[in-house]
């Protein structure tokens, strides 16, 4: 009877920690997030979105493509989150295996001597105070996962895992991006190179029209000092842009591991934009942008440590167990020398000097900081789409125009010269507003493709492309 009575003790205990374990740790759902109706002006309901375009589909240049190819190949900071993919696969890994008993082996030979006057054995007795032991044994201990604080860990290195892979991703929307707008940098400085050196010849030819007319007494001396002083404004601003080509060269250079140099690329002309720049609807940030799925990982990693944190208030169950041979003889180690204990021990910690409250207090505060990023990330994703989107749209309005802006001054320019040749009371000085308006035109034009260009790249990478 009592041995039966013993064992329903045991079997309730058991049962009780089983339903006390169910409270320990709290299984993850995703936190409720306002994801709608985030891009603002753009309400768009159909789901079609140019984040699910591979990114060799969004650039039709080859040179660009081949960058961009050779920065995922080669960008260190690329690498480096490869690497990160590998330390949390290692950590995983580990933590699957904290579910299996750790087992040692060991082989050790024991010489000691004992106090004759420490026995307290009488006088005259011969007995040998040396004695050698020799073992050999197999140990094993194993952590029985009562209050699923294992399953917590091996749930919280999946959530590493998977954050380091979605950094990855992020990693590689972000390379693409500098690329594509660095390279559409140097395009726009090229164009505005071409179009000031040209401007440089102009003007040129303006200073000896100039002394023409001053010989022929329809201009003075002014007009001709006013039209080298224009040329000069011209050309002085040249060196400015080469060393603005030179140290974008430099920082593409850097983001495909290159040493700094010169980068082979096409023309500003030559570059097109997609018709149709589908947004999709918002909440599919979720899902599309690696640094929003990377802000969630994280937080769901704080949560299963709020979960391992908890179960330190719990006793925890260790199953040890040795055994092996042990004789005093090496001889006679395989001879009746056999020897095995197994020990089962329950700890409840009672004083910890306050470390585990303090370590599920600092759990409880991360977990709330991860949740509090995982949101702002939503809302940074939300307004750089927006950002990017009216950006492109403004470009687009702003070319239109531009045109005619572009075609009433070279008008101005054309006629200020032929009355300034023809009629005596023209001053030098409308050419010079015309001639200079016309050029801060065509660089501003250069300006307004360039930020086209980059509202769309800036815009795949807001909706999460290029990670596909």
């Amino acid at each position: 009877m009592k041995t039966r009575y013993y064992q329903y003790i045991v079997l309730a205990l058991a049962g009780g920690m089983i339903v006390a374990s169910c409270n320990v740790s709290k299984k993850y759902k995703r936190p409720d997030v306002q994801a709608d109706n985030m891009y603002r002006d753009s309400s768009g309901k159909d789901t079609a979105t140019i984040a699910n375009l591979p990114w060799k589909s969004l650039f039709a240049d080859t040179v660009l493509q081949g960058l961009i190819q050779e920065g995922i190949n080669k960008n260190l900071d690329l690498q480096t989150a490869v690497l990160k993919i590998a330390e949390s696969q290692a950590t995983l890994r580990s933590a699957k295996m904290a579910y299996f008993p750790t087992l040692d082996a060991s082989l050790q030979a024991t010489k000691a001597k004992s106090s004759q006057a420490a026995l307290n054995f009488p006088a005259g007795i011969g007995i040998n105070l040396n004695t050698t032991t020799y073992q050999a044994a197999l140990s094993a201990s194993w952590e029985v996962n009562i209050w699923g604080q294992l399953s917590s860990l091996k749930r919280q290195a999946v959530a590493n895992f998977l954050q380091s892979e979605a950094n990855k991703r992020a990693v590689q929307t972000q390379l693409i991006a500098d690329i594509a707008n660095y390279y559409y940098t140097l395009l726009a400085y090229d164009q505005q190179l071409a179009i000031t050196e040209q401007t440089v010849k102009n003007r040129i030819e303006d200073v000896e029209t100039m002394k023409a007319l001053k010989e022929g007494a329809v201009v003075n001396g002014a007009a001709v000092v006013q039209s080298e002083a224009n040329r000069y404004a011209a050309e002085v601003s040249i060196p400015d842009i080469k060393q603005s080509i030179r140290e974008t060269e430099n920082a593409l250079s850097i983001l495909l591991a290159r040493t700094p140099g010169p980068i082979k690329r096409a023309a500003l002309a030559e570059q097109q934009t997609i018709p149709d720049l589908n947004v999709g609807i918002s909440s599919q940030l979720l899902r599309n942008r690696p640094d929003v799925q990377a802000s969630e990982f994280a937080f769901r990693s704080a949560f299963e440590n709020t979960n391992v944190a908890h179960s330190y208030f719990y006793p925890t169950l260790t199953i040890t167990a040795q055994g092996g041979l042990s004789s005093l003889q090496l001889k006679n180690l395989f001879d009746n020398s056999i020897f095995y204990n197994l020990v089962g021990g329950l700890t409840q910690p009672i004083f910890n000097r306050g470390q585990n409250k303090a370590r599920y207090r600092i759990a409880q505060a991360q977990q709330i900081e991860a949740y509090n990023t995982f949101q702002q990330t939503i809302l940074t994703a939300g307004s750089e789409v927006s950002n990017a989107l009216f950006s492109y749209q403004n470009a687009v309005s702003k070319q239109q125009t531009r045109q005619m802006e572009l075609k009433a001054l070279e008008k101005s320019v054309e006629y200020t010269k032929e009355l300034l040749r023809y009629n005596s009371l023209t001053n030098y000085t409308d050419v010079l507003l015309s001639e200079q308006s016309l050029l801060t035109a065509q660089l501003n034009g250069v300006g307004d493709k360039l930020q086209q260009l980059q509202a769309t790249v800036n815009l795949y990478r807001a909706l999460g492309g290029g990670w596909r």
